[in-house]
C-alpha cells in the first residue's frame, strides 16, 4: 500500500507509523509527507526515513479549491493508494477521486469533542472540563467537514480521577498507536465496505 501523510506539527503519528513499518508490522510504502508548516518538527522524521517532503502553506493559495489541488496533485503523481492525516490541523477539501481514500485519527470519540478548534490539548482539556468518564480515539474517513466522515474504528480510554490534559493525552496516544495501524491493515484486507455512514468489514 502506497501512502502519503499530511502533518502540521510534531509528527508523532508519522513517527509511530514509520516505526511500525520498520518492525515489519505494516506492509506499506511512504511515498511522501506533506506539511502545512515549513517548521513542522515531523519533517525530521520524514527526512530520517528518506521520505520525500513537500511544504504546502494554505496562505499561498487564494481559494480552497486551489489549496486542495496543491495538496492532492503530488499524491496523484506519487500514485498513492491512501492519504493519512496525522496531526494535520488545516481544513482541506477532498477531491472526488480521493473519496474514501483519506483517513484521519482524532483524539476523542467522535461525535464528542470534535470539529473546528478541537485538536491537541484542546480536546483533552474539553473532555476533563465536561467531566466525561471515557475518551479515546477515532479513525475515520475524511470528507469536506471537520471530523465528520464515516467512522472506521474507535478505541475507548477511561478518564481517571486525577487526570490532567497531559496524562489523558498520553493514554489516548497509546491507543492511537494501535488503532491507526489496525485501520490500515483493515483497508489492506479488502474487506472494508462503506454505505452512507456505515462502515463494515
Amino acid at each position: 500500500m502506497k501512502l502519503a501523510v499530511f502533518i502540521s506539527g510534531g509528527g508523532t503519528t508519522l513517527r509511530n507509523l514509520i516505526k511500525q513499518q520498520e518492525k515489519g508490522q505494516l506492509d506499506v510504502e511512504f511515498k511522501l509527507v506533506i506539511s502545512s508548516c515549513p517548521s513542522a518538527a515531523g519533517l525530521a522524521y520524514a527526512e530520517a526515513a528518506n521520505i520525500p517532503q513537500h511544504i504546502v502553506s494554505r496562505s499561498d493559495y487564494s481559494s480552497a479549491e486551489n489549496y486542495r489541488d496543491a495538496m492532492f496533485e503530488p499524491c496523484r503523481e506519487a500514485q498513492v493508494d491512501y492519504v493519512l492525516m496525522g496531526g494535520f490541523i488545516q481544513h482541506v477539501l477532498i477531491p472526488t477521486d480521493f473519496t474514501h481514500r483519506v483517513l484521519n485519527i482524532h483524539p476523542s470519540l467522535i461525535p464528542a469533542f470534535c470539529g473546528k478548534g478541537y485538536y491537541g490539548s484542546h480536546v483533552h482539556r474539553a473532555v476533563l472540563d465536561y467531566g466525561a468518564k471515557v475518551s479515546g480515539c477515532t479513525v475515520h474517513f475524511v470528507d469536506d467537514q471537520y471530523d465528520h466522515g464515516p467512522i472506521l474504528l474507535q478505541r475507548v480510554v477511561e478518564v481517571e480521577q486525577n487526570d490532567t490534559p497531559e496524562t489523558l493525552a498520553a493514554r489516548v496516544f497509546d491507543a492511537e498507536c494501535e488503532a491507526y495501524p489496525e485501520a490500515i491493515r483493515l483497508l489492506q484486507s479488502g474487506a472494508v465496505r462503506i454505505e452512507d455512514r456505515s462502515v463494515t468489514w
